[in-house]
């Protein structure tokens, strides 16, 4: 099978290598997928970058976004038959990644991919979508009517969170560029705030706090959300923390703090799967590359030429593995 295999930590343009390697074959409980579809996520970018190096040998494959096709099962793996459409989130830093023409997973973090979504849309969800339901179903206990500030909507784990958080009954609050403030409406946002134009915490103060904080996009997040919080209310945070924070006043408000590294596993894929089914949850694609093109789909995610963001495509991007079989695969948006 075909890889794109990490070869060195460092810049993208020199990193990665194309290989032959032999196809793996499933074990106990275990299914071989032929990878349809994957993308490419910060975690990536940090991996490549080698700030996980101790938990990444070189030469690696790395990858956690899959959306392919059952060819193979191991003993006792009953759930799936040759042919069945999955989707799912491959363990980190274990094994194999989905940078590969075909990946050999455990059957229970597997499920059935949504017929609605093409290979390349599914693959685009995988991560963010976990990382959005467990962040505000799992963690942050989200329910109805409660008031939640996504930081970072117009992110890859932002737009997902929206759109949980909607689906969920949830009332939307969000920071965003005010030139995503009409993307992050449409995803179902009800208030778009511009980071980038003044501090965001007397507009939300103005609405009376919210119950929940989503930090997707770190700095001073963590410390500034006891100023938006209301009594009880709760934080998640998704990034790493670069520099100590002062957390003392979330004592005034009993907020509680999660920090999260979304996990694999079928229960999250199937209440996604749901929402994708009743119209409430959507992939957000803004570029489609082939494999052998990794190296500048990482690139695109950095930023490209522009530099802090300026040339980065809004959504996920996509890496189509057999780019025959998705129509529009191999494409970068204009």
């Amino acid at each position: 099978m075909r890889v794109m295999e990490l070869v060195r930590f460092g810049a993208a343009d020199a990193a990665f290598t194309p290989r032959d390697l032999p196809r793996p074959t499933p074990g106990p409980g275990q299914v071989l997928v032929r990878v349809l579809a994957t993308s490419v996520n910060p975690l990536d970018l940090q991996t490549r970058r080698g700030d996980y190096r101790d938990q990444v040998a070189l030469p690696a494959v790395i990858g956690n976004d899959v959306s392919g096709v059952v060819v193979e099962t191991g003993p006792g793996a009953g759930d799936f038959a040759a042919g069945d459409e999955v989707w799912y989130l491959a363990p980190v830093f274990t094994g194999q990644g989905a940078y590969a023409e075909f990946h050999v997973v455990d059957q229970d973090l597997i499920a059935p991919k949504p017929a609605r979504l093409s290979h390349v849309e599914a693959a685009g969800l995988v991560v963010v979508g976990v990382t959005a339901w467990e962040a505000l179903v799992e963690r942050a206990g989200v329910r109805a009517g409660e008031r939640v500030l996504v930081h970072g909507g117009a992110g890859g784990v932002g737009s997902a969170a929206i759109q949980v958080a909607r689906a969920l009954g949830a009332e939307v609050v969000t920071t965003a560029r005010a030139r995503d403030h009409e993307f992050v409406a449409g995803l179902g946002a009800d208030l778009a705030i511009d980071f980038s134009a003044g501090d965001y915490v007397p507009q939300v103060r103005a609405l009376g706090g919210v119950d929940v904080v989503l930090d997707t996009v770190g700095g001073d997040t963590l410390s500034r959300s006891p100023e938006v919080l209301a009594d009880r209310g709760r934080v998640v945070s998704i990034v790493d923390i670069p520099r100590p924070q002062n957390l003392l006043a979330a004592w005034g408000v009993n907020a509680t703090y999660h920090f999260l590294f979304a996990s694999p596993g079928r229960a999250k894929l199937t209440a996604l799967g749901r929402l994708v089914d009743r119209g409430e949850l959507r992939p957000v694609i803004g570029a489609v590359l082939p494999l052998a093109d990794i190296a500048r789909a990482h690139a695109l995610l950095e930023g490209g030429s522009g530099g802090e963001g300026r040339g980065r495509p809004r959504g996920k991007i996509a890496v189509a593995v057999h780019p025959l079989e998705e129509p529009g695969a191999g494409t970068v948006p204009g």
